[in-house]
């Protein structure tokens, strides 16, 4: 995920108070912010705009440095006075769960309003919230832990314990715009139901699905100290992942800000998705057909702003003509237009500077050699689906995540030659393959340094349930509920003397 695109920042503008109010009220948020145990009614400084003409959505608060240091005090007292026991963690979740499918058509409106999500696109993330709230909630066994096995050694004799997995404390959990709720969730709900205490800095363009997705927490039962959540800038961020009361850090974003706050927050825990440069390798015995299908869903969906969105694809050379028309005919057929249109296949990028920066990459490529059989158009915010073939392998669109709705073709003869290929790049999230061969598939498995390998699918692919990250600059740590209620949570030994 690019840091550009994770880092966007919106100027603060004051407005009357009345007219703050009744935006948020509209959409059903109480507050601005929350802090302490609060909502933050005003003052309502930063604004929150639609991409796609931008049209104000809502204005929320703009926290500073030192609501920081509130909203960590806050939460940390909750921490120590507020007793919430694990079964009680569940059933909220269960509740929160519940909620967010009853109130999805409110929810998916914002998602839509505030990001680069079509309607349909926000309706099904709404769905996905809810199943990583309840597959969070379900989680709750893996903290049970396991007797220790003192009778395996005899330096164990006459002693008998157990441990038992614990809260960290207090997360500083920092989220993108492009998944604005679901990916929330996947910080929240694993660490909640692990007994953590959170402080959320959303991104600030897309500050709304996380304030709506706090209020359900609130209304299914959350102490009301438990979380807080602020909208701010780098500046706020970095005091944030700098305290010292905090215990761990879950980032999305990109590498570069990935390095800032490893170098700020320290030796302590640290969880980080920080994108990829997915490609997808179409073998001489694969479907072209279905390859060709899903490349253009994985490279142009969400506008390509999706850290698995496909953006290298590697064909065997008898298939390349063939695939190239196939993505290109593809491609042209998708509608790009409001947001709001259910027909709509590609709507923004979450703002015109994205835009600029994608069609600038292109250009760049283009200059060098490239060829653009698709797309290569730029209005405002939109972004056309660019297919580009002859693409030189020192180029920036070729080498680092563009974030955009582009995917580079190119041919092979030999395989091992393209699986070095994709190996060839600083990230390793997750890589297709398409062949009929089972030995060629796990060769391929076998030889790619990713985090996920898909055999006849693309690499835009994932599970809310299962392990998820990537090797290399793609990520340190893995989220997924299951694996992230392990890592915010830590094991505690209980040793006893039977001899006294």
């Amino acid at each position: 995920m690019t840091d550009c695109a994770t880092e966007c920042l919106c100027e603060p503008q004051s407005v009357p108070a009345v007219a703050e109010d009744a935006l948020l009220r509209d959409l059903g948020i109480p507050g601005g912010g929350y802090v302490d145990g609060e909502w933050v009614q005003g003052p309502l400084t930063l604004e929150v705009t639609d991409p796609e003409d931008g049209a104000l959505v809502a204005r929320v608060y703009e926290g500073t440095v030192d609501d920081v240091d509130r909203a960590v005090a806050g939460v940390q007292r909750s921490l120590r006075e507020d007793r919430w026991e694990l079964w009680e963690r569940r059933e909220v979740l269960e509740r929160a769960a519940d909620l967010v499918r009853e109130e999805g058509d409110r929810l998916a409106r914002i998602i839509s309003s505030e990001g680069s999500k079509t309607i349909t696109e926000a309706t099904r993330e709404v769905a996905r919230t809810a199943e990583t709230l309840k597959i969070s909630a379900h989680s709750a066994a893996l903290l049970e832990g396991e007797t220790l096995p003192f009778e395996d050694t005899a330096r164990g004799s006459g002693k008998f314990g157990y441990y038992r997995r614990v809260p960290l404390g207090i997360v500083a959990a920092i989220t993108p715009f492009n998944d604005p709720m679901n990916l929330v969730a996947h910080k929240v709900g694993p660490g909640l139901l692990a007994g953590n205490a959170i402080v959320l800095k959303p991104a600030a363009v897309t500050p709304l699905s996380a304030l709506a997705l706090h209020d359900i927490l609130l209304r299914a039962g959350m102490p009301a100290g438990r979380m807080a959540v602020l909208a701010s800038d780098r500046e706020v961020g970095s005091a944030l992942v700098g305290d010292p009361r905090i215990a761990a850090v879950s980032f999305t974003g990109g590498p570069a800000t990935g390095d800032t706050i490893a170098r700020i927050a320290g030796a302590r825990k640290m969880l980080m998705e920080l994108g990829g440069n997915n490609a997808v390798l179409v073998c001489e015995d694969g479907d072209v057909e279905t390859a060709a299908a899903g490349i253009v869903d994985g490279a142009f969906g969400v506008a390509g702003q999706n850290c698995l969105s496909v953006q290298r694809v590697f064909v065997h050379a008898s298939h390349y003509e063939r695939l190239v028309s196939l993505v290109t005919a593809g491609a042209e057929r998708l509608t790009v237009g409001s947001k709001r249109d259910a027909t709509t296949d590609v709507g923004p990028l979450i703002g015109e500077r994205e835009a600029r920066r994608v069609e600038e990459w292109v250009e760049e490529a283009v200059a060098g050699g490239a060829r653009a059989v698709s797309g290569r158009r730029r209005e405002g915010a939109f972004y056309w689906p660019t297919v580009l073939v002859d693409v030189p392998g020192g180029a920036r669109i070729y080498r680092e995540e563009v974030f955009g709705p582009v995917v580079l073709i190119e041919p092979f003869t030999d395989v091992d030659a393209a699986l070095e290929a994709i190996d060839d790049t600083d990230y390793g999230l997750q890589a297709g393959v398409f062949t009929a061969s089972l030995r060629t598939a796990m060769h391929a498995v076998d030889r790619l340094h990713m985090g996920s390998v898909l055999v006849n699918d693309t690499s835009d692919f994932r599970i809310d349930a299962m392990p998820f990250g990537g090797s290399k600059r793609s990520g340190v740590g893995r989220e997924g509920v299951a694996e992230a209620v392990r890592e915010m949570s830590e094991p505690k030994n209980v040793i006893l003397n039977r001899t006294f």
